[in-house]
């Protein structure tokens, strides 16, 4: 009898769990997910790395159960398909099946357009920093103007052979995408003696490259609001505090779903902010100053000219993933000839126009130069702009670093910065805080934007955009380059090469002079 009764209740208890289920997958099919096989489940558990920027915006409910209950049922198999953070228990079978991954997430993935594409590496390169680009002008002439179509056709040729290096033939003879990402080409080339060096050499260039651009935009911001009040008791590095003290709340980003509502504006606020100091320098077309273009350079200070003009085009280290995202890779050659074409004529035009107006009075950043009645203006938008764009590389930064040392299993450096249940711990949180704080010290002590945007271009700019990807394509690809593409890229690393280094030196060499004025000061 007492076996009978529990026959009975032990199939009413599978009828409830099989409705339940049953209910559960229903609500997240209407959602637009469908139920997974238990093969598919593990895919979905696995590609939570792949699918962030997807899960973003699709922020979903975690199904799970408290184990700590007396009588709480264990997870149902086909409940683990929907907890998309990770945190729900992983099937046995975790280990294998690992191609379902890719499948599973090029699906979920929504992909772009080339248009939309070609937005994206415009708004890589041709950002704030182009205000830097009239002082170039100043140091290289019509050389400089030279160095700007050299660089957009240099770093287009570079972006299209780095992702030359994404592919190989197969067996067939098809050519198939066998890499992902900027750090797996390098890897490939250091494989076998050296199979992670490459990528971390990579993730080093990264970082230096991302936290220099925060420090920048902390130097960009006291710059322009001391300039716009010069009355005001307040110092530039008054200004730098403050704007680091409006700063400080992006330590606790957890995405960067908030701020990127506000880039589409940043980016169209920049492009009219080009327009006016345009306008304002025709209206004065009168009093250009073509006998101060000059024919020679400045042997000093030319070098530091170089490495603004590189860190300018910088894009190299998204393009992997971009082209992986596109609706049509073909299409990407010819994205990145008309977004480099346009980039070369509205920068050359900018820092040319620019230049003759104000000749030899041409400030590091030039919207210094305009007048007092205008400047306040243009020179907030442009702070709110630097305000805005500083979370996008800062949280790149920490993705990186978190990764690398953190959070890379067995290999880790230090223990991972996040507990069981998803949150970031206290001390992970403070050095968050710590590496804001490291990039406000920077901008007080060297306010130099030009000497620091040189100095990045010459370093990390350089050698991701000349020297690596040369580098890396003919070492990937050198039985199928035709003799001219060889040619291309020895020159191409060799003058990159050359230039780097001059520029980085002379850079240096600023920033220490510059350094020593202000510890006499």
């Amino acid at each position: 009898m007492a076996t009978l009764i529990r026959s009975k209740l032990s199939n009413v208890a599978t009828s409830v769990s099989n409705k339940s289920q049953a209910k559960v997958s229903g609500m997240f099919a209407r959602m637009g997910f469908q139920a997974a096989t238990d093969e598919e489940a593990v895919g979905f558990v696995h590609c939570d790395d792949l699918d962030m920027e997807h899960r973003q915006g699709l922020q979903m409910d975690i199904l799970k159960t408290d184990a700590s209950e007396e009588g709480a049922e264990p997870p149902l198999e086909g409940d683990i398909h929907y907890q998309r953070d990770g945190t729900g228990p992983l099937p046995p079978s975790a280990s294998k099946d690992e191609g379902i991954c890719s499948e599973l997430s090029s699906q979920a993935k929504p992909k772009i357009t080339a248009w939309e594409a070609g937005w994206n590496v415009t708004n890589a390169i041709q950002g704030m920093f182009v205000l830097g680009l009239p002082y170039a002008i100043l140091h290289g002439g019509y050389l400089g103007l030279f160095l700007i179509i050299f660089a957009a056709v240099v770093c287009c040729y570079t972006g299209k052979i780095l992702i030359a290096c994404l592919y190989e033939e197969n067996e067939d003879g098809e050519i198939v995408r066998v890499r992902d990402s900027y750090v797996d080409i390098a890897n490939a080339c250091c494989a076998p003696r050296f199979p992670k060096l490459g990528g971390r050499i990579v993730n080093v260039a990264q970082i230096i490259e991302l936290v220099m651009t925060c420090i920048l935009y902390v130097v960009v911001s006291g710059n322009l609001m001391y300039n716009s009040f010069p009355n005001l008791p307040v110092s530039q590095k008054s200004w730098s505090i403050i704007a680091t003290a409006v700063l400080l709340p992006c330590a606790f980003l957890k995405n960067l779903k908030a701020v990127s509502k506000f880039s589409l504006l940043c980016t169209l606020a920049h492009f009219v902010i080009n327009i006016l100091v345009i306008a304002y320098c025709l209206s004065r077309a009168r009093d250009w100053a073509w006998d101060k273009v000059k024919f020679y350079i400045d042997v000093k200070k030319f070098p530091i000219s170089i490495g603004i003009i590189v860190f300018s085009y910088t894009s190299q280290i998204f393009l992997p993933s971009l082209e992986g995202n596109m609706q049509h890779p073909k299409e990407f050659h010819c994205m990145m000839n008309w977004t480099h074409i346009a980039a070369c004529i509205l920068k050359g035009l900018f820092a040319l126009v620019a230049y003759l107006t104000w000749a030899d009075e041409t400030k590091e950043v030039i919207t210094d130069n305009l007048p007092s009645t205008i400047r306040a203006v243009v020179n907030l938008f442009l702070v709110s702009k630097a305000l805005l764009s500083y979370p996008l590389p800062f949280f790149a930064a920490v993705e990186v670093l978190e990764k690398s040392l953190f959070q890379d299993g067995n290999r880790a450096v230090f223990p991972n910065c996040y507990g069981g249940d998803g949150r970031i711990k206290s001390w992970g949180l403070a050095l968050r805080c710590a590496l804001v704080v490291f990039t406000l010290l920077m901008a007080i002590y060297v306010p130099h934007f030009a000497l620091l945007m040189g100095l990045t271009g010459s370093l990390t700019g350089a050698g991701l955009c000349f020297l690596l990807p040369s580098l890396f394509h003919l070492k990937l690809l050198w039985r199928k380059l035709m003799w001219h593409h060889v040619f291309f890229d020895v020159a191409i690393f060799v003058i990159g090469g050359i230039c780097s280094v001059s520029g980085f030196i002379h850079s240096l060499e600023g920033l220490i002079e510059a350094y020593g004025s202000n510890i006499e000061d």
